[in-house]
């Protein structure tokens, strides 16, 4: 089935935070919070420096999505493109959707001079996900990625030391 890659607009981001919340339930098991996932993608189809989204059409619907953030590298001098909120629809998946996705941001970022690569994470335990990737020519770097997520805490308060 054909599919066809355009630049997501203000009009897909219901659909895009559906998806995302799809994806996080899916993939981690985790409910996304719907008064921050919404004004999220919103605000990334309004300010390209947030992030930057296209979608995935067959037959006129979106079906899959695909965004990037930027980040510098001063160890290359260039911008890494970090590939974020990945999600193909169920009846969709195994039909190259994932791969017209990839292939085009993987075009757009040749095409940048200051891009100097293209970097994503993904869950450990997601084989079919890394399986994918590796099969479009991405590598395991050796990193690990570690976070603290003030969104949602919950780590341990550090008492305060009046030493």
């Amino acid at each position: 089935m054909l599919v066809t890659i355009r630049d997501a607009t203000a009009d897909d981001a219901k659909t895009i935070a559906a998806h995302n919340s799809a994806m996080a339930l899916e993939t981690e098991g985790r409910p996304l919070d719907p008064s921050l996932i919404g004004p999220g993608v919103r605000a990334a189809l309004e300010d390209s420096r947030k992030g930057l989204y296209w979608v995935a059409e067959q037959n006129g619907r979106v079906v899959g999505q695909i965004m990037i953030t930027h980040e510098w590298s001063d160890w290359r001098n260039g911008v890494m493109w970090w590939i974020q909120s990945v999600y193909v629809a169920k009846s969709s998946r195994r039909q190259g959707v994932f791969s017209a996705l990839y292939r085009h941001v993987e075009s757009l970022a040749r095409q940048d001079p200051e891009c100097c690569g293209i970097r994503l994470y993904v869950e450990h335990e997601n084989q079919r996900a890394q399986a994918t990737y590796l099969a479009l020519g991405m590598v395991k770097p050796g990193y690990d990625v570690m976070e603290v997520d003030f969104r949602n805490d919950t780590a341990p308060k550090q008492e305060s030391s009046n030493a």
